[in-house]
């Protein structure tokens, strides 16, 4: 086994390759703005860490967010690119799942949430680092502070907002290196990821104006 895995679904830009037994090479880089530059060198730069080509690679991982939609489908488009170029699975894996992962927290329940903008923050609550308890969700902290209120927090999102996750603490954003450990995990259990489907949650930011103006040549 040697996975790829991606993920750019927050401000990070995080690859690494997992053998099915350990993270054998990483990276992450956090810009926000930056997602579709970054990605291909990155892949490159792991890919030469570990001493190897593409054509070893055996399976995709990548991150299906929650988070914003032109991040997001960097990652998600890269994928299914190199699933089809090399003709090997892609697999998807919910990114609030890979912080919760890294995170190893032993006092469960907890909480992910990442950073949504417009004041808002993508979360699920977790039973333990390997169990969600809720579906991904987008929200005002305010709104769900009742529901979240003493709980353990990690995440970006939960580090903006200290009124609603005053106990949160990091890691800020996932890691590619955590999701492919958890997929990897879950492959050797028999488990069957789901596809590579995108949890947009809500609208993209840019969208066509109603009352456009047509205009076509005389």
């Amino acid at each position: 086994m040697l996975l790829l895995a991606l993920d750019t679904a927050t401000p990070a830009v995080t690859v690494a390759l997992h053998d099915g037994t350990d993270v054998i090479a990483s990276s992450s880089q956090v810009d926000a703005r930056r997602h579709g530059e970054l990605l291909l060198p990155a892949i490159d730069r792991v890919l030469a860490e570990a001493g190897l080509k593409l054509d070893a690679v055996t399976g995709i991982v990548v991150g299906t967010g929650p988070g914003p939609y032109t991040g997001l489908r960097v990652g998600l488009m890269t994928a299914d690119t190199f699933g089809l170029a090399l003709g090997v699975p892609v697999h998807g894996v919910c990114t609030l799942d890979g912080l919760a992962y890294a995170a190893d927290i032993a006092n469960a329940p907890f909480v992910v949430a990442t950073d949504a903008r417009r004041k808002e923050v993508y979360w699920a609550t977790y039973a333990d680092s390997r169990t969600r308890l809720t579906d991904p969700a987008v929200d005002r902290p305010a709104d769900i502070a009742e529901r979240v209120a003493g709980l353990p927090a990690v995440g970006a999102g939960a580090l903006l907002y200290p009124d609603t996750f005053p106990k949160a603490h990091e890691p800020e954003h996932v890691s590619a290196a955590a999701l492919a450990a958890l997929a990897a995990e879950r492959l050797a259990a028999g488990e069957e990821l789901p596809a590579p489907r995108p949890l947009y949650l809500r609208r993209p930011d840019a969208q066509v104006p109603k009352n456009y103006k047509v205009v076509t040549p005389k």
